[in-house]
Parts: structure tokens; sequence; C-alpha cells
């Protein structure tokens, strides 16, 4: 008589390979979305720095804060991806000024003048990624 089916060793192999593909897959996704979510935070700095550059050519100096940047020069101020993390202005003269974040995934380049900041609803959420005026 021949039977037909898998043995309990072939469906716990099988399941075992579809486990680690899963895992692999789920890890690969989350990655990617950390790394959508720091390039929206770098369009998103992008997208003020060239507010703050327009107001600055209108005014001679660089606003006290970005809420003077809303309606004349920006729509509305982007928000970080995530409700946890905010973006931060920092106006240190006239003429000079950081804008810093969070990025998920690090960040290869300096957070000067931004090392210190914290980028998070809690202190513990330190910046580690700045742009610097021109």
């Amino acid at each position: 008589m021949i039977k037909k089916g898998f043995t309990l060793i072939e469906i716990l192999v099988a399941m075992t390979v579809v486990a680690v593909l899963m895992s692999i897959a789920f890890f690969s996704y989350q990655g990617a979305r950390k790394a959508a979510r720091d390039s929206k935070r770098k369009a998103d700095l992008e997208e003020i720095r060239a507010a703050l550059e327009i107001y600055r050519n209108d005014n001679k100096t660089y606003p006290e804060s970005t809420s003077f940047l809303v309606s004349d020069y920006i729509q509305e101020l982007p928000a970080d991806p995530i409700s946890d993390y905010k973006y931060q202005y920092i106006r240190i003269s006239p003429n000079k000024y950081y804008l810093c974040a969070y990025l998920e995934t690090g960040s290869e380049e300096s957070a000067t003048g931004c090392e210190s900041v914290s980028c998070g609803n809690n202190s513990s959420i330190t910046c580690n990624y700045s742009v610097l005026n021109p």
C-alpha cells in the first residue's frame, strides 16, 4: 500500500524554512520603513530650510521661531513621521541657525550644533542630524 502525504519531519522542516524567510523579510521591511521615514525627515528639513532662506531674503534676518514662516513662506510646518519625535529650530544669531532631527537609521553626517538638543517628547532622544544655514 502506498501512503500519500508528508511526514511530520518534512512538515516541521518546511515550517522552519518558512519562519526563517518570514523573519528575514520582516526585518528587511522594518529597515526599509525606517529609511523611508528618514528620507522624509531630510526632505522636511530642506523644505523648512528653503522657507527660512526666503524669509531671510525678505527680512535680512532669520526668524525667532519657525512659526513666523507659516502662511507667508510655508503652508504648514512639516511634522516628524513619528509623533514621539520632533524637529528643532535653533536660531544662533540673526544670520545663523541649526535645524535638527533624529534619524532612526543613524547619520553619517554630523549633527553639528544639535548633539545635546532633544528631538523627542522626552529628553532621552537626542538629535543626530542637522541642517545648517548655507
